[in-house]
C-alpha cells in the first residue's frame, strides 16, 4: 500500500498578517535589526532560523518558507525576544499563527496526541486519566498515608467539595505515573488550613491543545475547566506547580472574551504569603551542609504572566527554606532569564535533538551557579531541565517547592524523596 501524501501546508501572507496582528500605533518598520532577540534566543540557529530573521522574511514576502519551517515548533514563544527588544516587537504572535496554519498530520504527533487526549475525557487531562481513575488515585494514596503515616491520619484530599475557598488543579503527572509527589501538597494545605477541593472534571492542569496551535480546542479545553470551578462555586483556581497551565487559562480567559466568577492564582504566591504569616514555619536549620540551590524562573507565569513579583516570592521562599547564603541566582533571571526548552510543547514534540541544542544555554547556567539543586514550579522545566542534566553530563537535581518545604518542616514521607539527591537523603537518615 503506498504511503499517504502529506496534507500541504497552505501559505500565509506573513506581512499582510503580522501587521493585523500590532497593537495601535506599533509598527514591524520599527524594528531596528539590532539582534538582541537572536543574542537572547536560545532558539537561534536552530533549523536555520532565528527571530531576526523570521521578522525580516515576513516583511521581504518569503511566505512559503515560513509557513513550512520547522523551527516553529522549536521557538517555545517564551517571549523572551520581546523583553529584550527595543521596540517590543512579539515574534511569538506569528510562531503562534504559523502553527495553527499547519494541517494535524503535518504537526509534531506528540503534541497533537496530547491535545486529543485533553479532549477525551472530563478530566482535560493530557495523559488521557478519567475522573473515576483519579478519584481511585487519590483516595488510595490517601487511604496509605493515612495507614503508614500516623501524624497525617486525618489527612484530608477533598474532591467535589462544594463551596470550597481554592480549586486546586494538578498535573497529570502525578496522578499517572508518581501519585506520592501530591502528597506533600496535601501536607501543605492541611498545616495552613486551607479550605480546598480537586474536581473529579476539569482537574487536569496542562494544556497542549493552545501549543498545538487549535484554537477550537484551547477554547473547548478553556472552557470546561471555567465550567468546573463554578458549578463547585470556588473562589480561587489554585495553580499548583505546573507552569504554562496559569498562562493557558489566564490567556484563553482573555482571548475568547470569557466570564468567571473567580479569581486565578499561582500556588507560589501563597506559598510565600504562608511563610510570611507563620503558617508555614519553615526555615534552613537542616541545612548544615550548606548545600547550594538555585531556581528557575519559568517563562510561563514569570515574564508571560505575573511578571517580577512572582519571581521575588520565588527567591523569598528558596532563601527561607535553604538559607540566603546557599541560593545562587542564574544570571540572568527573573524575566530575563533564558527559557530552558520544555515548554511550548517542546517536550512533546519528538524533535529531541534540537530541544537539547535548545537547552544547552539553560544547561550552562545551571553549572555557572555551581548549585547542586536546581528548584522550579513548573513540570516542563522540570522534565527539560532533568534531561538536560542526563544528556550534558550535569551534576545536580530538579526538585518541586513542595518537597523541599515538607523536607523543611520534617514531615517530608520515606515515599515522597524521588527527587532528591544522596546529600538530601542523607540528612533525613
Amino acid at each position: 500500500m503506498a504511503a499517504e501524501t502529506p496534507t500541504p501546508i497552505p501559505i500565509i501572507n506573513f506581512k499582510q498578517q503580522a501587521l493585523q496582528l500590532l497593537p495601535d500605533g506599533a509598527s514591524f518598520d520599527a524594528c531596528l535589526t539590532c539582534g538582541l532577540c537572536s543574542s537572547g534566543c536560545p532558539a537561534a540557529g536552530i533549523e536555520n532560523m532565528d527571530p531576526r530573521k523570521f521578522i525580516r522574511m515576513a516583511m521581504l514576502g518569503m511566505n512559503e518558507t515560513l509557513s513550512t519551517t520547522p523551527w516553529i515548533w522549536c521557538c517555545t514563544m517564551c517571549r523572551r525576544c520581546q523583553h529584550v527588544c527595543p521596540m517590543s516587537i512579539d515574534i511569538s504572535q506569528l510562531v503562534l499563527l504559523a502553527r495553527s496554519n499547519w494541517p494535524n498530520d503535518r504537526k509534531p504527533a506528540g503534541i497533537v496526541r496530547s491535545c486529543t487526549l485533553i479532549r477525551s475525557t472530563d478530566s482535560t487531562s493530557a495523559m488521557g486519566l478519567p475522573p473515576e481513575d483519579f478519584v481511585f488515585v487519590v483516595n488510595d494514596v490517601l487511604d496509605e498515608v493515612r495507614a503508614t503515616q500516623p501524624a497525617f491520619a486525618h489527612l484530608q484530599a477533598p474532591i467535589d467539595k462544594q463551596g470550597a475557598h481554592f480549586f486546586v488543579n494538578q498535573n497529570s503527572r502525578e496522578p499517572m505515573s508518581e501519585p506520592d509527589e501530591m502528597v506533600p501538597l496535601w501536607k501543605i494545605l492541611d498545616l495552613v488550613g486551607a479550605d480546598w477541593t480537586y474536581s473529579s472534571k476539569g482537574w487536569a492542569a496542562e494544556n497542549f491543545c493552545m501549543f498545538a496551535g487549535d484554537e477550537a480546542a484551547w477554547y473547548d479545553v478553556t472552557r470546561k475547566r471555567i465550567e468546573a470551578v463554578d458549578d463547585l462555586g470556588c473562589s480561587v483556581w489554585l495553580n499548583t506547580e505546573c507552569g504554562h497551565s496559569y498562562y493557558a487559562l489566564w490567556n484563553g480567559i482573555n482571548r475568547f472574551d470569557l466570564d468567571v466568577g473567580f479569581r486565578l492564582e499561582s500556588l507560589i504566591t501563597y506559598y510565600a504569603r504562608w511563610i510570611r504569616e507563620g503558617k508555614l514555619p519553615v526555615n534552613s536549620d537542616w541545612n548544615r551542609r550548606a548545600i547550594k540551590f538555585t531556581v528557575q524562573d519559568p517563562c510561563m507565569i514569570v515574564r508571560k504572566a505575573y511578571g517580577e513579583s512572582i519571581a521575588e516570592d520565588m527567591r523569598f521562599v528558596v532563601r527561607s527554606l535553604v538559607g540566603a547564603d546557599n541560593f545562587i541566582d542564574m544570571q540572568p533571571n527573573r524575566s530575563a532569564n533564558y527559557c530552558c526548552g520544555g515548554g511550548g510543547g517542546f517536550l512533546q514534540a519528538g524533535m529531541n535533538e534540537q530541544r537539547r541544542s535548545y537547552g544547552k544555554r539553560k544547561f550552562d547556567q545551571i553549572q555557572a551557579t555551581g548549585a547542586a539543586y536546581v528548584l522550579t514550579p513548573c513540570h516542563n522545566c522540570h522534565s527539560q531541565m532533568e534531561d538536560l542534566a542526563d544528556a550534558w553530563h550535569g551534576d545536580y537535581h530538579v526538585v518541586h517547592f513542595w518537597t523541599l518545604i515538607c523536607l523543611s518542616l520534617g514531615i517530608l514521607g520515606e515515599n515522597e524523596r524521588t527527587y532528591l539527591g544522596p546529600d538530601l537523603l542523607a540528612l533525613l537518615d
